[in-house]
């Protein structure tokens, strides 16, 4: 492990600093919007936005990326991450905000497109696994410790823009100051839409819902803290411990994948997120110190579904098929990312409460379960044996290179290398969810 932090501690650095500036931004733009009086539907569609950019952006930035190299295309996608940032300070505008959002989210896809490919290529079979377990850990810790920052700044002024900002900069320091050589993006594959469809049903379900809630979670969650009245420490901490247990779960919750029929595991995460909603409508109405327990839990099993989701799609397919699959994954991820701000906050508004926040999860989570139980009932899932399956990897939906990952392409005995040196829990776009 030695060894891969130094080996790639720039590009480690670089991720922590800007999943910090990306995590505070979200969540201070949630909050900014609320108290400038726009409505919860408003706030939603703004920061919809962002989500449609990166879908763009993860079709659209590899063209750039590849002409004109990684450290160019990383320093340009991050100054104009930075700009849009900084004209969030310069204007009240409504459309102005949501045409801000796209772009930022248009960047920002592409700066984790040039990390991911960076770290791809320069890892090796034996190393691979354990590369991109601790990125994902890295990214959890900078996302989670930028919702703190929310505590260092004044929400009602422009402030925490400029710290924003600063953080979007200074990832470009450990960039800019390594040497390394041209290395390329994986290839794109035209994929047969109905063909992985038909094959991979639950996977796509999963991608799917992983979107609706990840990305309602970020654009919507501190919108439910201000309903709330919540102060803006405990709004940060509530933001932060879901994050956290977004990645503690992923280590058990992987290991049950491992062992178990994913057909079953995928509905069953489903069925205990809407559980885990039903008690947090309640637990928002107990003491704080009770409604972050269950926070931590409703954070693991909702950024559980996505790394689930893409272990059984891949286990459907062949190695060879990895890239074309991972098109139809991002496709699937982002439509449920550009969808779940605006529905989330139409049930919220539908409601008048914002105990409505929870209850557009219990939804979501109830119909996704029930879907994949009747395909897996009617025999439209198949069913692959435990010993068949592909190995669980921590994961979030940043940028699609991460979904070309593929541990079954290593060799029997490097894969269960690579498991038994998997971080510990002590280490979260997106998170999208990134944000």
């Amino acid at each position: 492990m030695t060894s891969i932090l130094k080996s790639f501690m720039a590009l480690y650095a670089a991720v922590l600093i800007l999943a910090m500036g990306l995590g505070l931004l979200a969540t201070f733009l949630s909050v900014k919007l609320t108290l400038q009086g726009f409505s919860t539907q408003v706030t939603g569609l703004i920061l919809t936005a962002y989500f449609m950019g990166s879908v763009v952006g993860a079709f659209y930035c590899r063209h750039l990326i590849q002409r004109i190299g990684h450290i160019r295309s990383f320093s340009a996608f991050a100054v104009l991450a930075t700009a849009m940032v900084m004209l969030h300070a310069a204007t009240d505008s409504a459309l102005a905000w949501a045409l801000l959002r796209f772009f930022t989210g248009l960047s920002t896809i592409g700066l984790f497109m040039v990390i991911e490919s960076w770290l791809n290529e320069g890892a090796s079979p034996q190393t691979r696994g354990r590369v991109f377990s601790l990125y994902m850990v890295i990214y959890y810790l900078g996302s989670s410790g930028g919702q703190q920052l929310l505590n260092f700044g004044n929400v009602t002024g422009q402030t925490l823009f400029f710290v924003v900002g600063l953080l979007l900069l200074s990832c470009m320091i450990p960039v800019a100051l390594t040497r390394v050589r041209h290395v390329s993006l994986p290839d794109v594959a035209p994929m047969g839409l109905k063909h992985i469809i038909k094959r991979a049903p639950l996977g796509l379900i999963g991608c799917f819902t992983a979107g609706l809630i990840s990305s309602a979670f970020y654009t919507m969650g501190p919108v439910f803290c201000q309903k709330m009245n919540l102060s803006v420490a405990q709004l940060s901490s509530f933001m932060t411990i879901t994050v956290l247990g977004g990645l503690v779960f992923q280590w058990p919750v992987g290991s049950i994948s491992d062992r178990f029929d994913r057909s079953i595991v995928i509905p069953l995460l489903g069925v205990l997120f809407a559980i885990v909603s039903f008690v947090m409508i309640l637990a928002a109405q107990n003491s704080f110190g009770f409604f972050m327990a269950i926070a931590s839990l409703f954070g693991g099993l909702m950024f559980s579904i996505y790394p689930v989701a893409v272990a059984r799609t891949h286990d459907m397919f062949e190695p060879k098929d990895v890239v074309t699959v991972s098109s139809a994954l991002l496709l699937f991820q982002g439509i449920g990312s550009v969808i779940g701000p605006m529905a989330s906050a139409a049930v919220i508004e539908s409601l008048d409460s914002p105990q409505g926040f929870f209850v557009y999860f219990l939804i979501i989570s109830v119909v996704s379960a029930g879907i994949c139980f009747f395909l897996r009932q009617k025999e439209i899932a198949q069913i692959i044996p435990v010993e068949d399956q592909g190995d669980f990897m921590v994961m979030n939906h940043i940028s699609p290179v991460a979904l070309q990952i593929d541990l079954r392409r290593e060799d029997p005995e490097t894969v269960v290398e690579n498991l038994s040196h998997q971080p510990g829990p002590a280490h979260h776009h997106p998170g999208q969810g990134h944000i």
